[in-house]
């Protein structure tokens, strides 16, 4: 059934190869783009307040981190080759990995960065839920991975992020207060340029 499902589609995205060349751009530039967001939680907290967005991105980051442990764990259990080189039949958009397929590193990384963003704020969680679905469905689409491998990567993430938002705080918490004290005078800053270049455009 896996592999149908990835057949199928893999003969669909072959049959309109400008889906694949333009989801493995846009795999290549998501990636980057959802770590970036991730920090830039960072910049949302207004030093000395509320410590919401800190909290939120040091999770999101602890538990892709996390996630990617545990793939590393599954992966030495059981190593599942790429649908390529399983099928050499299949075709592949962008460049061709020898990791082990289940769980995707992507997916589980990108849903753990998502579901813990989401348990801190649900607004700003479905957004990057949204930018996860994406990459996990890229994965499948440009031929990276079969269906499940993703599948597994968003138990793997939600299993993550549950566990450092609602076992891991006390130690996140900790470690937020050690590092703001060296990032609040620089996000401080940016904060007064922000409200200044505000002013002038009023």
């Amino acid at each position: 059934m896996d592999y149908r499902l990835y057949h199928a589609i893999n003969e669909f995205v072959l049959d309109h190869d400008w889906l694949g060349r333009f989801l493995v751009g846009l795999e290549n530039w998501a990636v980057p783009l959802l770590a970036v967001a991730t920090f830039g939680l960072w910049l949302l907290a207004r030093p000395g307040g509320d410590r919401k967005w800190k909290l939120a991105s040091a999770s999101a980051l602890a538990a892709a981190a996390l996630a990617l442990i545990i793939n590393q764990v599954i992966g030495q259990l059981w190593h599942r080759e790429r649908p390529f080189a399983s099928h050499p039949s299949a075709h592949v958009w962008g460049s061709r990995s020898h990791d082990p397929s289940f769980p995707s590193d992507h997916a589980s990384a990108a849903y753990a960065i998502a579901f813990a963003v989401f348990l801190f704020d649900r607004v700003a969680g479905s957004t990057f839920l949204l930018a996860a679905t994406l990459i996990g469905v890229g994965r499948v689409f440009i031929g990276a991975h079969y269906p499940a491998d993703v599948l597994a990567g968003v138990l793997v993430g939600l299993g993550a992020a549950l566990l450092v938002v609602r076992a891991g705080m006390p130690l996140l918490d900790r470690l937020v207060h050690l590092v703001e004290r060296v990032t609040d005078p620089s996000v401080a800053r940016f904060w007064r340029w922000s409200h200044r270049s505000a002013a002038l455009r009023r």
